[in-house]
C-alpha cells in the first residue's frame, strides 16, 4: 500500500473511533454545539488543522463535530478551545497549538501501528 494509501485508512479508522468512542446506542454529541446525532452523521473534527502530523491522530485534539461546526463553521475553533479546557484542563488548548508547530515525521511503519490500534474499535 501507498503511504497516501496508508494514511486514508488511517484517517478512516481514527474518524470511526473519534466518533464511536463516547457514543451511546450509536448517537454521539457535537463537542462544540452539544447537538446529538448518529455516529454515521457526525465529523471527527480537529481542533488543530489535519495538515499538522503532531496533532492529526490526537485523540484529545479530535472530537466529534456535526457538520454545521466542523464544515460551515470552520471548526468552531474558539469554542473548541475552550471546551478542551473545561474537558482536559487549563492549557490544554494551548498545549495542543504548540504540539502542532512541532515536526513529526511518522514511519509507514508507525502509521501501520497506529491502524492496528484503532481498526478493532
Amino acid at each position: 500500500m501507498t503511504r497516501k494509501g496508508i494514511v486514508k485508512k488511517l484517517d478512516t479508522l481514527f474518524s470511526l473511533y473519534i466518533r464511536n468512542r463516547y457514543a451511546v446506542d450509536g448517537i454521539c454529541q457535537c463537542f462544540t454545539c452539544g447537538k446529538k446525532d448518529h455516529t454515521s452523521k457526525m465529523h471527527a473534527g480537529h481542533f488543530q488543522s489535519r495538515k499538522h502530523y503532531a496533532t492529526r491522530w490526537d485523540e484529545t485534539n479530535v472530537q466529534v463535530q456535526c457538520p454545521k461546526c466542523n464544515l460551515f463553521g470552520q471548526g468552531e475553533q474558539f469554542t473548541f478551545g475552550i471546551n478542551l479546557d473545561k474537558e482536559y484542563g487549563e492549557g490544554t488548548a494551548e498545549k495542543l497549538q504548540q504540539k502542532a508547530r512541532g515536526l513529526v515525521k511518522l514511519s509507514n511503519d508507525d502509521l501501520n501501528k497506529l491502524i492496528l490500534k484503532y481498526k478493532d474499535f
